[in-house]
């Protein structure tokens, strides 16, 4: 059974830190792709970064580019995702995701779903 765990959010002051982690089980790390979503409260749900664990190659969305940093231990079959200099519409409910894809960038490239942990930046 696949699981993917997100963990790490929270409260926030504007401009302060936080770094989320997922841990992965149930298939195969190398293979997949590992993304990060977030879903604002009445907004669709957006694609915020990526790493392929087996190149290192890593992707960002423009809002968070230079902010935000995505890394991954394949011992411990984990990604994080290193958020700096928060800003208030950085709140959302972020999610990690896995997928086989060569495109990485779209929710529907993605099979594997967390259940989220929610980050709140306040003003």
């Amino acid at each position: 059974q696949v699981q993917l765990a997100e963990s790490g959010g929270g409260l926030v002051q504007a401009g302060g830190s936080l770094r989320l982690s997922c841990i992965v089980s149930g298939l195969t790390f190398y293979s997949n792709t590992m993304g990060w979503f977030r879903q604002a409260p009445g907004k669709e749900r957006e694609f915020v970064a990526a790493v392929s664990p087996s190149t290192g190659s890593k992707y960002y969305a423009d809002s968070v580019q230079g902010r935000f940093f995505v890394s991954r231990d394949t011992a411990k079959k984990s990604v994080f995702l290193q958020m700096n200099s928060l800003k208030p519409e950085d709140t959302a409910v972020y999610y990690c995701a896995a997928t086989v894809s060569k495109s990485n960038k779209a929710e529907s490239d993605y099979k594997y779903w967390g259940q989220g942990t929610r980050v709140t930046v306040s003003s």
